[in-house]
Formats: structure tokens, sequence, C-alpha cells
């Protein structure tokens, strides 16, 4: 098992370009079952999360091109829709929380779909129930094989319905709609997830001859075809980086330009960093950040202490919370973090307030950073990598903190940064991979 030796306190100073997005990655490859055509995907992020569902299209039997490291092409015209019965599909696709999105496309075009008992972040409860209460509206039947711990589902024809979405699930949406854009008739989604990969989703499969309206609000409306067509798609920077990157230069004192970040598609995320005083210039698509000594976090109009939170989009989005809670850390005033959709992100914390940080864990969903405005440093330490985004965060306080940090379990950081550990060097930084 491998590990980073960090030693921080050193500041940073370069350009740095975002990794096509992970999340809209694992939806956009499962969308390339829906056609028999090829199908053609630039600025593939070379994640271990991508890898292993790229591996799961080819063992399925769609033929893949890699042109480079991040550009393939698909064609799925000889799947063998039998294998995700099979226990070898158990296995590998238990491993990746995404493998659930292979059930729309394969029930949509084959008339069956399996979903393995999902893998993925130890993040607290993250049920199915909007994935298979979706499909069964359209028509779905669903059984459980509780020997095989899978779910079955089987459909000799979708038909197209009305739902309302229980929450705006972005990988239930997704799987619903991937369903939905072969069905028979008119779906119509109500609470749909909007967020931008969803709305990269929906470009995309109309460009393949879906018709889809209502992209990018909470109601969409779906016309089914009969048959879809090849494409060409191109990935957005995945929105997650860009804000771990403005924190990482706040948390080192560093001047970093981060190129071609996709601004338009970034919603709040900008401003909620400016909310914890970290200036930065927005220069056509790229973001500079100039180094700064100390940040002030914002208070509310009657003085109120700021409350960091998380919220289906356009609101922030639950996958910055863990970073937002690090940078908080070395801010001059106090926040309130409060993690509202999984209850198991913020247990992370206690390794930072091993590192010096003053943290209250008021409970499972919520934290109360008191800032040390780099008063008193942070120390590193020996730490373990949580899941993805508590890896990246604690990442980011090693690099800051004083002395030698080492993180264990950075498997779970490869997850969804690729090559993490050389970009950081290319900026300055002394992280080593032992």
């Amino acid at each position: 098992m491998s590990s980073f030796q960090v030693i921080g306190g050193k500041k940073l100073k370069g350009e740095i370009t975002p990794q096509g997005a992970k999340n809209e990655a694992l939806q956009i490859l499962c969308a390339v079952l829906l056609t028999d055509e090829t199908v053609t995907i630039n600025n593939i992020p070379d994640i271990l999360d991508v890898n292993l569902l790229i591996e799961l299209l080819e063992d399925m039997g769609v033929r893949v091109n890699r042109k480079d490291k991040h550009t393939c092409t698909f064609k799925a015209d000889n799947v063998d829709a039998d294998y995700l019965a099979s226990n070898a599909f158990r296995k590998k696709g238990g491993k990746l929380r995404g493998s659930i999105m292979l059930a729309g496309p394969m029930l949509a075009r084959f008339k069956k779909a399996y979903i393995p008992k999902p893998g993925g972040d130890k993040i607290g409860r993250r049920r199915l129930d909007t994935h298979i209460i979706g499909l069964e509206k359209l028509g779905a039947k669903f059984e459980y094989d509780d020997e095989n711990s899978c779910s079955k589902f089987s459909s000799p024809q979708l038909k197209g319905c009305y739902m309302l979405l229980d929450e705006p699930s972005v990988t239930g949406t997704a799987n619903i709609l991937m369903a939905a854009v072969l069905a028979e008739g008119k779906t119509t989604i109500y609470n749909a997830a909007c967020e931008p990969y969803l709305q990269q989703l929906c470009k995309m499969l109309n460009r393949m001859g879906a018709k889809i309206t209502g992209i990018g609000s909470n109601l969409l409306e779906i016309e089914g075809v009969a048959k879809l067509g090849g494409t060409s798609h191109t990935m957005l920077p995945d929105m997650i980086e860009i804000g771990s990157f403005i924190g990482l230069a706040a948390m080192t004192q560093s001047e970093i330009t981060i190129k071609n970040a996709g601004v338009e598609h970034l919603g709040v995320i900008p401003e909620k960093f400016a909310q914890m005083g970290i200036h930065f210039q927005i220069k056509g698509d790229d973001i500079y950040i100039p180094e700064q000594d100390s940040y002030e976090v914002a208070t509310y109009l009657d003085g109120g202490i700021l409350t960091i939170y998380d919220h289906p989009w356009p609101g922030f989005t639950p996958d910055l919370i863990s970073i937002m809670l690090v940078v908080a850390t070395q801010a001059v005033g106090s926040v309130l973090i409060h993690q509202k959709m999984f209850e198991s992100r913020l247990f992370f914390v206690d390794k930072l307030i091993d590192m010096g940080a003053q943290i209250i864990l008021c409970d499972p969903h919520r934290a109360t950073v008191i800032g040390l405005g780099r008063k008193y440093n942070l120390k590193g330490i020996t730490m373990s990598s949580p899941d993805i985004r508590a890896g990246q965060a604690l990442l980011i306080a090693a690099l800051s903190a004083e002395g030698k940090s080492t993180i264990q379990n950075i498997e779970q950081i490869d997850r969804g940064y690729q090559f993490i550990d050389e970009r950081l060097r290319n900026l300055g930084a002394d992280i080593k991979r032992v």
C-alpha cells in the first residue's frame, strides 16, 4: 500500500490545469452502451475509478480504442448482456459505486440489467431507492438476489411516465434519464438533479439523437426514440479539483494560476471561497490566485458567523466541504461547516485536530472551526486517507503544515485525482510517493 511523504510549509508557484471531471466521466462512459455506433470521449481523467469503469465496459464486450491517456473511442456493437450477472462483474463492479449507472442503458437497450452491492466512499448511507423506484416507474420489474447480493431489472419495453423524485440524486437522475431516452412515449422527471455534469450528459444524448428538453432545470422532459447514434464528447474541467487548488493556494500562501477552469460552469464555488477571504482574479477562463499572507472570513450582515453548507446544484457541492473545512483552519475568524448530505464525511477532523487545528465536532453533520489565522501552524503527522475528498483535504493540510507528514491509503486519493503528486511537484511541492 502506497503513501505520500510530504514536507510542508513551502510556498508553491506556477500554473496547473484541472483534469477532466470525474463525476461527469462516470455518467458519460455508461452512456456509450446506448448505441452500437462509435462514441469518442475526450478529456477523460486518468484515475482509478474511471479506468475501472473502462475495464468493465471492455469486459462486457465494448470495443475500446485508447488513442491517448485522455481520449478513447467506444463501440458497443457486441455487448454480452449476461456478463453483468456474473460473479466477475459483481466483484469488479462492486468496487465502484458508479457502476450502478450501467443499469439504465443496459435496461433500455438490452431489456435487462444488474446492480451489484455498491462500493465507493464510506461517507454514510447512500441509498439506491431513487434508482430502483425510477426504473420501476418506467416499467422495469425489480428483483433482489439475496444470495449474490445484487439487484436485477427486466422489461420487454420501457414506457415513459411522469415521476417526482424524492431526492435530486445525480446518479439516480442520470440512470433514469439514460433508460428513458429509449423508452416508448414521453417521460417527465421532476425534482431532477441539474448539475453541469448532468447537463453535459443531456447534451451528449441529444447529439446522439435523443429528445431531451429542460436541460439545466429540475424538470426534464424526454421523448423516447427508437435508436441512438454515435457522437463525440469532451468532458468539462473537474470543479472539485479547481476548488481544491484555490484552497491549496490560500493554505500555502502561494501564487497559482488555474488554467482552462471552465469558469462559467463553477456556479457558487468561487463566491464561497471569496466569503472565506480568499482573493483571486478571473482572467478569461483562467483563475489567478495571488500570494496572500492571510485571509479573513466574512460575516453575515447582522454579524452572524458564516455557515458553509452543501446543497444540491446550484447550491454548494458536498464534494468541496472537506476542502472548505481545512481552509477554515488557517483563516482569521470562525466558520460553521454543515455537511447535510452525508453523515460520515466529517469524521476525518480528528486528524486535523492532531495537527493542531481548533475544531469542535458538534455532531456527525456539523463542525465549528476556529481559524488560527496562522498564529499557530499545523504540525505534520502520520494519517490515513478515509475517502477521496477527505484525502485531498488532508494532503492540502500536510502541504501547509510544519515538518513531515505521511498520508497512508492514498489509493483513495488516486481514485479521484490524476498524478496529483507529480502535478504538485511541478508547482514546487515537496511530495513523494513511497
